[in-house]
């Protein structure tokens, strides 16, 4: 954009200087066309051509008068022209071009400073070319200097904002080779070449250029293709390509860029774009000459990172290889040199110790920024103080030295991942890692992006339980994470889109189950994030495997609503993903559940939706089909309760997506269930009193002095013996033999409850203590997810009828026995005397 402002103001200015040029000479609409007239001496090895210009219009618009009519116009050494134009604007129709052609091969070369030859002021006002043609020996130096302003290499096609461009090839053997187009405003001074140059200076028509801005020495044999120099006299940096690019390197040559760096500021190399060919012999390399160097030279692969943080002058070279001649490939290179001052950390070393981490990785790089057409400094981490890059990427296993050379770290942030993994289940069962951010990130000057932990385990073997230190909150449009940072969790399974949300300390969330392998990911937005982290943090435990895709156990807080919404909110829940929310309701408040919406708007194309709502106390299930009925409107919950979600596989154009909330408020008793229990508890007082009475009046009817009751097995009865006749004549049903005598322990055995002292020991007695443990552990499990049976609201199970009735079965009691004749037939022992006979009890 900036470009094609330039190119318009460079074009209205021509306009305009045109129109002055036009205005001086006194022509108008009823003038007559200038004459020009061009004579270029013998021996000057000059030529001058003048062409239609790109595009080329009719011949009819606009003609060169000469004697001869003839278009294009040559003019050679020796010879003159006179010549005008059939138009007013011949700039829009015709260019010109000036060659001098130079033989340093058999004799003297003019060096010294380039004239240009003829004078602009004798030429046409069109688009002007000035080409210098030098041929010379292979063992003989060229060296073009440039004088102020500098020049500045260019991509080939793109044009310079003054108009002024500068094409310069080289010679090997009769094959030109293009070094480079260069504007004005760079870092370029001079460069060098062996066996021939070619020149070529293109100036604007409306530029009044008298001097070509180089000159041409002579320098001893570079045994090498060219050589750049660019001097940096501040701050800036320098674009730079091979020869030919964006075509091929040619084949086994060398190339040099030197570099003139002021002592006080430091230089970067960045390699931009590049690519290899295919070598047959040698190796494509680059080799830096760099001052205080421990070797000569330090040879890099393309591929690798270049050095940074250089002080003081130094030398880059590329050097082709011999390539195949079936599949050459392409050598070419586009790299960036950026000077600037050292900045404070550059000085400091910083080291990151890995050499105890396993599948670990630290990446430190640039933040996204928006480009800006100022001069920015250049932000770089240095390995080791001399390999320098805009990203650099630690391992594990070794310890690193790092450094920075930046204006400003703030431009820079880490990225860190870490993979922990359970192979075998049965070692790793139960076993917890807390997850935190290791202590060496936070001693850098760089702040922490993210830092993930990939959690893998094997397949339908073992679960994965979050557990963090404090409670936290789901992230939601309605309840939004105000942190310093937050957790994502999302799942590693390959291929599987799943995130279950982005959570935040300070919620109702106590933990967070999934299915299989996870990614947790801290991600910070302040910098200030690291006092809060030291006061939250995150376990992770290997489960027994279990079949939901997540599981989340929320505790109600009774300050505010808790906000929850199912995994995948903006692309809507994966097709048959099960979820489920365990969530706890003090035994002194009572929940109200909210959802968002009345229906979901799902279309299910494979199976069926359905959401459940139990009661972990009473067990009771409500179902309800998410793809046809009405969402349930906001019910009040006393006790702790299970939300399931499960989803069919729907269209394409709506998914699910849930977003319900809870809130609790304090229990309150009803008027009238007071009135019911004051009522009961009288009654019930009532009759506990009646029965006291009653137990009362029949002690007083026993004898203190009672003899103890015993029951005695009586082995002469016959129960339907074979060869014996029937004793009992009575059914079962219709005598007592299923009645038992009630005997008194305490009076029988109680020489055994005896201690050595003589008095009785009380046996202990045991009372009933309600279960205290966690009830609800297990999600209720949904339909069958494929399954077309209608919906319903499901109640209390129904007494089963598989048990036998009590008239079906047999009754056992006992009673005290009474004072009559028991035996019906022979008996070896009979009943022991009783002083009193008692009544049976009932």
């Amino acid at each position: 954009m900036a470009g094609l402002n330039c190119r318009v103001t460079v074009a209205l200015l021509g306009v305009l200087l045109l129109g002055a040029a036009r205005l001086s000479r006194g022509g108008g609409e009823c003038g007559a066309a200038e004459t020009y007239e061009i004579a270029l001496p013998h021996g000057s090895n000059i030529t001058v051509l003048i062409k239609p210009g790109v595009p080329t219009l009719p011949a009819n618009v606009c003609r060169i008068v000469s004697k001869k009519w003839v278009t294009p116009l040559s003019i050679k050494a020796g010879e003159t022209a006179v010549f005008s134009f059939s138009c007013r604007d011949p700039e829009n129709h015709f260019v010109i071009e000036i060659q001098k052609n130079i033989d340093c091969m058999s004799g003297p070369c003019p060096f010294g400073k380039v004239h240009l030859q003829p004078s602009t002021s004798v030429l046409p006002t069109l688009n002007r070319t000035f080409i210098w043609d030098v041929k010379a020996n292979k063992n003989i130096g060229l060296e073009l200097q440039f004088s102020l302003p500098r020049l500045r290499q260019i991509r080939p096609g793109e044009s310079c904002p003054d108009g002024v461009t500068h094409s310069i090839s080289s010679r090997i053997g009769t094959t030109m080779v293009r070094i480079g187009t260069f504007c004005s405003n760079g870092t370029v001074s001079r460069i060098k070449m062996q066996e021939g140059v070619k020149m070529a200076l293109d100036l604007p028509w409306f530029l009044n250029r008298n001097v070509s801005g180089f000159s041409i020495t002579n320098r001893s044999s570079i045994k090498r293709l060219c050589i750049i120099e660019s001097v940096f006299e501040g701050e800036g940096s320098a674009t730079l390509m091979s020869a030919n690019y964006p075509d091929g390197f040619p084949e086994d040559e060398l190339m040099t860029w030197q570099f003139i760096i002021p002592a006080h500021l430091r230089a970067s190399v960045s390699f931009l774009h590049f690519s290899v060919s295919n070598c047959v012999k040698k190796e494509e390399r680059v080799e830096y000459c760099i001052p205080g160097s421990t070797t000569n030279r330090e040879v890099f692969k393309l591929q690798d990172r270049q050095p940074g943080n250089i002080a003081g002058n130094f030398n880059l070279s590329l050097q082709g290889c011999d390539q195949d001649v079936q599949n050459p490939g392409i050598l070419r290179l586009q790299f960036q040199v950026l000077v600037q001052h050292p900045q404070d950390e550059s000085n400091k070393t910083y080291v990151v110790d890995l050499s105890n981490e396993r599948a670990m990785s630290l990446t430190i790089e640039q933040r996204p920024s928006k480009l800006s057409r100022k001069f920015v400094p250049g932000c770089f981490v240095c390995l080791d103080s001399r390999t320098c890059s805009t990203n650099l990427t630690l391992t594990a296993g070794s310890k690193h030295n790092i450094s920075f050379l930046c204006d400003d770290l703030t431009r820079l942030w880490i990225n860190a991942e870490k993979t922990i993994s359970c192979l075998d289940h049965r070692y790793c069962h139960r076993k917890s890692y807390s997850l935190q951010v290791p202590w060496y990130i936070f001693q850098l000057p760089v702040q922490l992006h993210d830092f993930s932990w990939k959690l893998l385990v094997p397949k339908d073997s073992i679960s994965l339980a979050l557990v963090p230190t404090q409670k936290l909150q789901q992230h939601t449009h309605e309840r939004v994470c105000n942190t310093s940072f937050s957790y994502l969790v999302a799942s590693a399974v390959p291929g599987q889109d799943l995130s279950f949300g982005s959570f935040c300390s300070g919620g109702s969330i106590e933990q967070i189950q999934v299915k299989q392998n996870v990614s947790v990911t801290l991600r910070t937005f302040a910098p200030s994030f690291q006092q809060e982290a030291s006061r939250q943090s995150l376990a992770v435990s290997f489960i027994p495997h279990f079949k939901e895709e997540g599981v989340f156990t929320v505790t109600l807080d009774t300050k505010s609503k808790v906000y929850l919404r199912t995994p995948n909110w903006d692309r809507g829940l994966p097709s048959l993903t099960s979820v489920s929310w365990n969530i706890s309701v003090p035994q002194d408040q009572v929940a109200c559940l909210t959802f968002l919406k009345e229906r979901t708007g799902l279309v299910c194309q494979t199976g069926r939706a359905f959401m459940i709502i139990q009661e972990q106390w009473a067990h009771t299930e409500e179902i309800f089909s998410l793809e046809e009925e009405v969402l349930p409107k906001p019910s009040f919950r006393y006790h702790s309760f299970w939300v399931n979600i499960s989803n069919c596989s729907p269209m394409s154009r709506k998914q699910l997506d849930l977003l319900f909330w809870v809130s609790l408020t304090p229990r309150t008793m009803d008027l009238t269930v007071i009135i019911l229990a004051v009522v009961g508890g009288g009654a019930l007082l009532l009759f506990a009193l009646g029965l006291i009475v009653c137990f009362v009046k029949k002690n007083r009817k026993k004898k203190i002095n009672k003899g103890p009751a015993v029951g005695i097995y009586n082995g002469n009865v016959n129960t339907q013996m074979p060869m014996h006749p029937k004793i009992f004549q009575k059914r079962q049903t219709d005598n007592d033999s299923h009645v038992y005598a009630v005997i008194d322990d305490t009076m029988v055995y109680g020489h055994l409850l005896q201690d050595s002292k003589g008095s009785f020991l009380q046996p202990e007695v045991g009372t009933y203590r309600p279960f205290q443990g966690p009830t609800g552990d297990c999600p209720p499990s949904p339909p069958p997810i494929c399954s077309r049976a209608p919906t319903a609201k499901l109640t209390e199970d129904e007494p089963s009828s598989g048990f036998l009735s009590e008239s079906e079965s047999e009754s056992y009691t006992f009673s005290h026995p009474k004072d009559r004749n028991i035996s019906n037939g022979n008996t070896d022992l009979p009943l022991l005397e009783t002083y009193e006979t008692m009544e049976p009890g009932e």
